[in-house]
């Protein structure tokens, strides 16, 4: 699969496009890629969940539970099977029983509620007894290609013993319990791409199941979640007996995955420019491709309203601790009853309604509002967006190669068109390069430094582009502008990564952040949030400007209901549902 560029992709529109509307641009990396508008992303029909719910729904997946062995104590195994048109994946699950006091979603734990491993195909008995041996130790075991990940989960402290007993005494649990957490288990780390001796990406890259990005990992969290779902059931009718309950499959289906996310995953998207390029530039393409319809349906209007109508149920069931966030949400409440206001006299039919709604966001709603409606408006249009899709993920051994022949001048001139923002700092003022990314040497995964109250400076990681583009640009300035860069760099050779970057740039626009990641003032949350609405998270909770909890696949159909119900809308919560759960 080819890596897009900004202004290769086509534009592709269903109705007539006016001279007006072929005058609409595709919003600039200067404007997009600033942290406070990527920390404002929502999900989209463009995100991961929706992509693997989207094909398995069009390809008639089917799945079966050949194994469910697990006791009254919650210990035991089970092995769940997703069928598609040419392969079986089976998660395979060990239940245990630890003590309160181990539970925990630090990174560098040693034992969980739940462990877990995606089987390429279907396991034998021997396969099982292997991976009991490895699986519930995750880092200290070991595993071969023929799983294509690693996981761990705990069980909600708040919720599980509430459901199981609800459900035991023949009740249904507490709606507004459920809703302020949102799930019953929460994974911690979801491992793939060959950690451990799991396979490693070239060997699953040419299935088409998998070739848009994290569709594996997607995968096992989403046949995680209902093995959540079967095991509080199993639990609980084991407590109950003749007295227990089936969970409402509306409560159930409002009850996603959760998930702990750390400075491990910030990054992700600094050293994957190539990739989160291509991220970027197909959610910019897709937002320009519906601001271009010049005409809407009817019923295109109609679903952007009812959308519109779900996404504030949705946002009044996003609850957080952090003050930041709780900020948010309540701008996000009033910019959607605004937006809401707004639309109920606009019309969204002619005179190119969605460019229109676009440029009244920009000076009436807040980024948060004018992000989540830049998603909303890509839901009535999946046969002009969802194509992108395929341009979102890269080959896995693609390299970018110095162009040494190109002079001093030619580099110049591309590090300030690209870092323009960056030499406007002062990157000598303390507060400016407060920061350092290092690796930390127990668990081998990237955490965030003073520079001031700590000795790491020697084991500083290159995760401040701004910064090192400065530094190059200084450098320069002694040099003949006709000098070849691989003259330069063979004097300073410090500045390899710095000029595979500038170059980069001239292909790959929306690769880099244009902000600064070592400032005082960083918000490593705005990253996270950025890479994990690409998943499809909903609901972000952060507990500090470090770590963030999220919910997956919440309101999404499951296993057995994916033949039946709607596989694409399923983020917003619908009628009947929220009628269901406020019955109970």
């Amino acid at each position: 699969m080819q890596s897009i560029s900004y202004p290769s992709i086509r534009v592709k529109v269903s109705h007539a496009v006016t001279d007006t509307s072929a005058s609409i641009e595709r919003r600039s990396p200067h404007e997009v890629m600033q942290l406070s508008r990527l920390g404002s992303f929502h999900q989209s029909r463009l995100s991961f969940m929706r992509v693997l719910t989207r094909r398995m729904q069009r390809e008639k997946w089917t799945f079966s539970q050949p194994v469910f062995d697990i006791d009254s104590n919650g210990v035991g195994h089970a092995v769940l099977c997703a069928h598609g048109p040419v392969r079986t994946y089976s998660l395979i699950a060990f239940a245990h029983d630890i003590p309160a006091t181990q539970r925990s979603d630090r990174v560098i734990a040693t034992a969980w509620d739940s462990t877990f491993t995606l089987f390429d195909g279907i396991p034998t008995p021997e396969d099982i007894d292997r991976l009991s041996k490895n699986v519930p130790l995750q880092e200290a075991g070991r595993v071969t290609e023929r799983e294509l990940s690693l996981s761990r989960a705990n069980r909600s402290v708040r919720l599980w013993e509430h459901v199981v007993s609800s459900l035991a005494k023949g009740q249904q649990p507490d709606q507004d319990q459920l809703t302020s957490v949102g799930y019953l288990m929460r994974t911690t780390a979801v491992y793939g791409s060959g950690k451990f001796g799991a396979a490693d990406r070239e060997i699953i890259a040419d299935r088409p199941e998998f070739s848009a990005p994290f569709q594996l990992e997607m995968l096992s969290v989403y046949l995680t979640r209902s093995f959540s779902r079967d095991l509080v059931q199993h639990m609980a009718t084991l407590r109950g007996g003749s007295d227990a309950v089936v969970l409402d499959s509306h409560i159930a289906r409002s009850i996603g995955i959760g998930n702990s996310t750390g400075l491990g995953m910030a990054p992700f998207i600094l050293n994957h420019p190539v990739l989160f390029n291509n991220w970027i530039t197909a959610r910019e393409e897709a937002i320009h491709r519906v601001r271009r319809v010049s005409t809407a349906q009817q019923g295109e209007a109609s679903i952007f309203r009812e959308l519109l109508d779900r996404s504030l149920v949705s946002a009044e069931r996003w609850h957080s601790v952090h003050p930041g966030q709780v900020t948010k949400i309540q701008s996000l409440m009033s910019d959607l009853a605004l937006l809401q206001t707004h639309v109920q006299r606009e019309n969204l039919i002619d005179d190119n309604p969605w460019d229109r709604l676009y440029r009244w966001a920009l000076n009436s709603l807040t980024t948060e509002g004018q992000e989540c409606l830049n998603s909303l408006l890509l839901e009535p249009y999946g046969h002009l967006v969802d194509d992108l899709v395929d341009s979102m993920a890269t080959e896995y051994n693609v390299g970018i190669q110095i162009d040494g022949t190109k002079t001093l001048a030619d580099l110049k001139d591309s590090l300030l068109q690209a870092y323009d923002w960056a030499l406007a700092i002062n990157w000598r003022l303390p507060e400016n390069s407060a920061r350092v990314w290092y690796v930390s040497a127990e668990k081998l995964e990237p955490r965030l430094g003073e520079r001031c109250a700590e000795s790491i400076e020697d084991y500083e990681q290159p995760l401040s582009p701004g910064r090192d583009a400065a530094l190059l640009l200084e450098s320069l300035q002694s040099w003949p502008k006709n000098t070849s860069i691989a003259e330069f760099l063979l004097r300073h050779p410090e500045h390899r990564h710095t000029v595979r970057r500038v170059q980069m740039a001239e292909e790959y626009p929306y690769a880099e952040i244009r902000d600064n990641t070592i400032s005082a003032t960083l918000l490593p949350i705005d990253m996270l949030r950025c890479k994990l609405s690409f998943f499809g998270a909903i609901h972000f909770d952060p507990r500090s400007d470090r770590w963030v909890r999220i919910c997956l696949f919440g309101n999404a159909p499951y296993p057995e209901e994916l033949a039946n119900r709607d596989s694409d809308h399923w983020p917003y919560p619908d009628y009947q549902q929220i009628a269901s759960c406020n019955t109970h």
